[in-house]
């Protein structure tokens, strides 16, 4: 079996149920499985430190599964259009797996759920895709090919899966579902075809 990463930040739980989904879309590809990890808070004190192990859910991300993953999914809620803190942070402490071309060559996509339809989704995508291009991974989206892309009425973009929770946290729609499963199944099946080739 090839791991292909899902690395996420959630603060609501949107963002994640997206990653959870995206692993089943992974899972359903012969020969692959989704490694789901996380990244931990910002703390807004600088003494302070995150516990070594999450409360619940995911484990933290260690740079050592950058190195096994055969392709990455990076996701994070938008905050004012942009990827969260959190994620913000982890990566920017890539800087020896950048050296190291630890990422290049390797397929990546990302998605993300916002509070509002216009709430900044397509420039959160673009703000993820942004490092992963400096690491030379190969950015995948959604194509039209998908039928809900073109006829979604919450989330979902050519950039890559996404949500519209709204103020009520609205459970993710029919259309982000297909969608989100739809792009883990891509990564999974170019990141296989990658590997095999290399």
């Amino acid at each position: 079996m090839q791991d292909i990463l899902v690395l996420y930040y959630s603060q609501h739980g949107a963002t994640r149920e997206l990653a959870r989904l995206i692993a089943r879309g992974i899972d359903s590809v012969a020969g692959c499985r989704a490694r789901l990890r996380t990244v931990p808070k910002v703390s807004t004190v600088c003494e302070a430190t995150a516990p070594a192990v999450p409360d619940s859910g995911a484990p933290y991300v260690e740079k050592q599964d950058l190195a096994e993953c055969i392709g990455l999914a990076l996701g994070s809620p938008t905050r004012f259009g942009n990827m969260a803190a959190a994620m913000k942070y982890f990566l920017d402490g890539t800087a020896p797996e950048w050296m190291q071309g630890t990422l290049a060559g390797k397929p990546a996509c990302v998605f993300t759920s916002s509070s509002t339809q216009h709430g900044g989704q397509e420039s959160t995508l673009l703000s993820m895709m942004i490092p992963l291009l400096h690491h030379g991974m190969l950015l995948m989206g959604l194509p039209f090919t998908e039928p809900a892309v073109s006829h979604t009425t919450t989330g979902g973009t050519p950039y890559g899966p996404s949500h519209v929770a709204g103020s009520q946290h609205a459970p993710i729609s029919e259309d982000e579902k297909k969608l989100a499963i739809a792009q883990g199944k891509r990564l999974a099946e170019a990141a296989k075809k990658l590997a095999a080739g290399s």
